[in-house]
């Protein structure tokens, strides 16, 4: 029996099927929903230690300011969790409740746009951090941002017929 090399071209080749194949099945166990939830707590995990590196260019670290940015993530969370939950409690009743029904399928709405309303917040909060760490840092992309949230808080105000914000 012939042994066959493997050249590092094989290799490579192997572990961009392996990822592939690894993302195909989290796509599938997840959908685009838990996408957005990794990113979201990508986002989180960047702005946490980029806010940290900032405090700490600027002198301005304490364990008090680390907890608080904690504490803040944590009610983040729960946010996150009461949207999923209002998101299920809303299929649940239209599948239920035959005398409610929508003219589409409800597969989810409240917890998506929460989910990119934070990501969006947390992108720029990650850019801030990285203007006190001194890195330039294009307006555009500032106003980019800013947009990209307006535009998610209409479509939440659309989605609850109402702009008060809490």
């Amino acid at each position: 029996m012939e042994r066959k090399d493997y050249t590092m071209n094989d290799k490579i080749n192997n572990m961009k099927a392996a990822l592939a194949a690894l993302i195909g099945l989290l796509t599938g166990l997840w959908g685009w929903l838990g996408w957005l939830v990794v990113g979201w707590i990508f986002c989180m995990a960047m702005d946490f230690i980029t806010g940290s590196a900032a405090g700490c260019h600027d002198g301005d670290w304490s364990s008090k300011k680390a907890r608080d940015g904690i504490w803040h993530k944590a009610g983040m969370i729960v946010v996150v969790i009461v949207a999923a939950g209002a998101d299920l409690l809303i299929s649940l009743v239209l599948t239920n409740l035959p005398v409610l029904a929508l003219p589409i399928a409800y597969p989810g709405l409240v917890c998506p746009v929460v989910l990119v309303w934070y990501i969006v917040t947390e992108l720029g909060s990650i850019t801030e951090n990285a203007v006190h760490m001194g890195a330039p840092v294009p307006v555009w992309l500032v106003r980019l941002l800013a947009a990209s949230k307006e535009a998610v808080d209409k479509a939440g105000d659309a989605l609850s017929g109402g702009e008060d914000k809490v």
